[in-house]
């Protein structure tokens, strides 16, 4: 046993038994954040009875009042209601937190919950900026607390097999990895709402929190905030985040060498800040990995209308939340034809070189809960923990980087900082606005 090992070994020792929740014992849940995706991550938690809504935290009420009945229709006790979320991670009671805020909030309550001594469940994208993304990570080891990023494919058992079946080397050398979000949007997409008078200016204050502050508009608020730069990184985060760490898992890569971006608002009339259009590309040490987002055309990107493909020179991988499916190349002994490379229908010995395969499943939430809800027993690493959601989300902020500055970047990972502008290493990070800090 190495000195770090011995460490580790010594602090779960010391461990009180309320922060080692026994196999008979119940996990004491609170819930920063119930709308949408928080009312979801809620539901997958439901199904387990070693886990109590013990409190939630919400600015609206009609939210609140849906998951409190949810709890009691479970058999739990009526949760504590809270609207101040530093109240919940005071919460001496509470085992974990759950945090399925918008995206300029992460950072800050999942830090402050950590030093509270609360465990984490904290939705993608882990957080706005990278630098926030490292202290999250930071804070996770130095408190010694579990955390769970809610990137819910890493506990998908048929996702976990298909990430298997890449890095076994079956595809054979992999140069391309690419996902697509395709939807259409056209002609007026979100609105042009004008802005005004919030209905209450306190929820607003409280809603914007470390963001900037800006008149009111409803375009910006709850579901909305995702088309919004204050409060989340577009899409390229929303749901290119998922596509990235599901593909660098099957590569078998950490992180970029580089990254860049085109794109633009197009054809969408809205006012909206992010892109309609847009394609990132990142340098993945020999594969290129691409994300394509489309949102004024829903065609499919690929002949499988798959969410995502894997190219090898022995196959290629196409994977959908509800499977995975593998189609071999067909390559023949005889060497290519130097006039017309294209046309094999002479060589006789062509036959696919790997075998086909198709794998069903379905990707939900609760997989993803029972794994936190574990290792909060066994003090285990997560299927995606901090530092995993760091570097699956820290890929997507920088390509927003490059997006916004139109340039080529090259990332050094170690250091998380870009080698060749230094301009655009301020983009890393923001200023909270006051009284907000990060920790």
């Amino acid at each position: 046993m190495n000195r770090r090992q011995f460490s580790r070994a010594t602090a779960m020792t010391a461990l009180s038994y309320s922060q080692i929740l026994g196999a008979n014992d119940r996990a004491m849940v609170g819930y920063i954040g119930l709308g949408n995706r928080g009312d979801q991550v809620h539901d997958g938690f439901l199904e387990y009875g070693d886990a109590r809504t013990a409190a939630i935290c919400d600015l609206k009420a009609s939210y609140l009042d849906l998951a409190e009945k949810k709890a009691k229709d479970h058999g739990h006790d009526t949760p504590k209601r809270y609207s101040d979320w530093r109240k919940l991670i005071d919460d001496k009671t509470l085992d974990a937190v759950v945090i399925a805020t918008p995206d300029h909030w992460h950072a800050l309550m999942m830090i402050e919950a950590c030093n509270a001594g609360k465990d984490v469940y904290c939705e993608k994208p882990l957080s706005l900026t990278v630098v926030e993304g490292r202290k999250m990570v930071e804070a996770a080891e130095r408190n010694k607390r579990i955390v769970q990023v809610g990137i819910q494919r890493r506990s998908a058992k048929f996702l976990q097999e298909a990430a298997a079946y890449v890095q076994s080397g079956a595809l054979g050398k992999v140069t391309l990895a690419q996902g697509w979000h395709l939807t259409n949007e056209w002609p007026t997409g979100l609105g042009a709402a004008p802005e005004g008078p919030p209905p209450s200016e306190a929820e607003w204050d409280a809603w914007l929190g470390p963001a900037p502050k800006v008149p009111y508009n409803r375009n910006r608020m709850y579901y909305n905030f995702r088309w919004f730069y204050n409060y989340s990184g577009g899409q390229l985060t929303n749901f290119g985040v998922h596509y990235v760490d599901m593909l660098r898992w099957c590569i078998g890569k950490d992180s970029p060498k580089a990254v860049t971006v085109m794109g633009g608002k197009f054809a969408v009339d809205d006012n909206r800040e992010i892109p309609d259009t847009l394609q990132a590309m990142w340098d993945y040490d020999g594969v290129m990995m691409v994300f394509t987002q489309i949102n004024a055309n829903a065609a499919a990107g690929n002949a499988q209308k798959s969410e995502m493909m894997i190219r090898g020179t022995k196959g290629t991988m196409y994977l959908t939340l509800r499977g995975w499916e593998v189609i071999p190349e067909v390559i023949g002994d005889q060497p290519l034809p130097v006039r017309n490379p294209i046309d094999r229908s002479n060589d006789a010995s062509k036959k696919p070189v790997i075998e086909a395969r198709k794998v069903t499943g379905q990707v939900t939430n609760h997989p993803h809960a029972r794994n936190f809800l574990d290792c909060l027993k066994s003090r285990q690493k997560p299927n995606c923990d901090a530092l995993t959601g760091h570097l699956s989300t820290s890929a997507t902020l920088i390509a927003n980087v490059a997006y916004k500055t139109k340039s080529y970047l090259e990332w050094d990972s170690k250091n998380e900082k870009f080698t060749n502008n230094p301009a655009a290493n301020q983009m890393l990070s923001y200023k909270y606005r006051a009284p907000y800090k990060l920790p």
